[in-house]
């Protein structure tokens, strides 16, 4: 798992400024966050946050509690102790409805659209809780204009397309709810390089340009290092280092972080 060469980043304060200003709180601030299923628990102490505009990379292997965190962040697991801040706003232990209404949206590594559904459909779904049809026809053109393919696929159905451009699907109907928040799980798996390069190609734009919150989970080193500001790195439930996306591309090798 050697480093790969890509382009920079843009640095987390120059991201950050262009979007946030230096006086405004952060998007998303996690503290000392405990969480699991049950009664066993899964994830220990993890500190996080992410600023609009940014896209934070939490980097780690299966087990390693990155989907768990933001589950719990969603408001789908229990929150076992301490906070989760959301837009200026404590949501410890509030539902992933509230949350979702509040600006939060999740994509899962599995099972990310509704296959029997057309393309539009699924697009349509995903602003059911906007009532105001200008804002929802702007969103399906945003959508429209970052994947032209749903375009010409508007009527088929999802389930029958290829991986990537029902990764695509997904990524449009979380974005037609107007996320402030974009939580990725794992966008890559199973898809072929060039479409994992257009998609996180298409995120980097999101957050520069809409100044889009992103926490992004991948063990994709490389694709993710070509975009993100920022790395954590989890290991058995637990933060184990936060590096800026530099510090990350720099280091000869990633084997003793896995």
């Amino acid at each position: 798992m050697e480093p790969a060469d890509h382009p920079s980043a843009a640095e987390p304060s120059t991201a950050v400024a262009a979007h946030n200003g230096d006086n405004r709180a952060p998007m998303l601030v996690v503290e000392d966050l405990q969480a699991g299923y049950g009664r066993k628990q899964v994830v220990f102490d993890v500190d996080l946050r992410v600023e609009s505009g940014e896209i934070l990379g939490i980097l780690g292997h299966n087990g390693s509690g990155k989907s768990t965190t933001i589950r719990t962040i969603l408001g789908i697991n229990k929150v076992f102790g301490g906070s989760i801040t959301f837009d200026g706003h404590d949501v410890t232990n509030t539902s992933s409805r509230h949350n979702v209404k509040a600006g939060m949206a999740m994509i899962p590594s599995e099972r990310f659209v509704f296959a029997d559904l057309t393309v539009d459909d699924n697009l349509l779904l995903g602003a059911a809780n906007d009532p105001d049809p200008d804002r929802r026809a702007r969103r399906l053109d945003l959508v429209r204009n970052l994947f032209p393919i749903l375009v010409e696929r508007s009527g088929q159905l999802t389930g029958t397309m290829s991986g990537g451009q029902q990764r695509m699907v997904s990524l449009g109907t979380a974005l037609m709810a107007s996320p402030t928040l974009l939580m990725l799980d794992e966008p890559s798996l199973g898809l072929a390089p060039a479409v994992v390069h257009q998609i996180f190609d298409t995120v980097r734009r999101l957050a520069d340009e809409e100044g889009l919150a992103v926490l992004l989970l991948e063990q994709n080193v490389g694709q993710a290092l070509r975009i993100v500001d920022r790395v954590y790195v989890m290991r058995s439930g637990r933060v184990i280092l936060e590096e800026s996306a530099e510090e990350m591309r720099n280091r000869d090798s990633y084997w003793e972080l896995f």
